[in-house]
């Protein structure tokens, strides 16, 4: 028997009415459809429609039981879909837990916390508390993590080990032997939140690390392929009133650049960097297969360095 059929047993038609007074929603009663659990019925959820049975919206103790084993009055639109008025959104999800007691659940917790709002209201305490817990576990989760380097040896051997490109920042406040500037301090904390929200957003493509027992205060090291190709170094020694004082430098433009310059060697479905991209963009292991063996030696040598010196620090350098 089609959808259409079961309807009309289920929802007798209205008498005849003229076309003004003719109402667009009519309200049935389904009492009387245990008896037809496994025919169809078509809903409509906030405008997305769907065809289940009388058998599964009523296998659970749950609103819908409720609503389709007579307890409750429903509404059908003038094409006799059974309208719900709720988001349609994850409905399919709803369907899916009531005929199987269980069903694979979004990944984004946005979505998880939307699917819980609609297992609330149609009140299905299983789904609810499969929600739950998977919120709890996916808070418990780290969204990323940062080895925190404390030698020499371990440092290389992360390196070494990487397959994808590296950045480590260097922070030590301790190293100063000097006074610092008025803004140092609040351009330390800059680097090292820029640290954090490029370690959340290249998460999976590069690794970040953290070094504190180096020699410098503040310093960006990049690398590819197991070797540094550039650093970027945030302090300086200035004169102020005869008197020396470290600075701390923000070069936030800087380090985002040499942030995507080490995304050119990433490796590619586990072949390696793209060397045809390399050698289009400058890239030094892109254009390796063109050197000799001492212009080779060099290249690996050669490290970018950018000290960061703004020509408005009016600094004095005394003989």
């Amino acid at each position: 028997m089609s959808g259409e059929s079961c309807l009309s047993q289920l929802c007798p038609p209205a008498a005849p009415a003229s076309p003004a007074s003719a109402p667009k929603v009519k309200t049935c009663s389904l009492r009387g459809a245990g008896g037809l659990g496994s025919k169809y019925v078509r809903l409509n959820v906030g405008g997305a429609l769907f065809y289940t049975t009388v058998q599964v919206l009523t296998r659970q103790d749950t609103m819908l039981k409720a609503m389709f084993s007579g307890r409750m009055e429903v509404f059908t639109d003038k094409d006799g879909w059974i309208l719900i008025d709720r988001c349609g959104k994850h409905f399919s999800e709803i369907l899916g837990y009531l005929r199987d007691a269980s069903v694979a659940l979004p990944k984004s917790r946005q979505a998880i916390h939307e699917l819980m709002a609609e297992a609330k209201y149609y009140l299905i305490q299983g789904l609810v508390d499969m929600c739950q817990n998977a919120l709890q576990e996916k808070k418990e989760q780290a969204m990323c993590v940062i080895p925190v380097v404390t030698s020499l040896k371990e440092e290389e051997r992360l390196i070494q080990a990487c397959s994808k490109p590296v950045v480590k920042l260097l922070y030590n406040r301790s190293n100063n032997k000097y006074s610092y500037t008025s803004n140092s301090d609040d351009h330390l904390l800059k680097n090292i939140e820029l640290f954090d929200k490029l370690s959340l957003r290249y998460n999976g493509r590069i690794l970040f690390m953290k070094d504190v027992i180096g020699d410098e205060i503040c310093c960006w090291s990049f690398y590819g392929q197991g070797r540094k190709l550039a650093e970027v170094c945030c302090t300086s020694i200035v004169y102020a009133t005869e008197k020396k004082q470290t600075k701390v430098e923000f070069p936030e433009a800087r380090i985002y650049e040499e942030t995507l310059n080490i995304l050119l060697y990433e490796s590619q479905d586990g072949r390696g960097p793209d060397n045809a991209l390399l050698e289009a963009t400058g890239g030094a292991a892109g254009r390796s297969h063109h050197l000799d063996e001492d212009e080779e030696r060099d290249r690996i040598e050669r490290v970018r360095r950018i000290h960061v010196k703004r020509p408005d620090d009016r600094t004095h350098h005394h003989q």
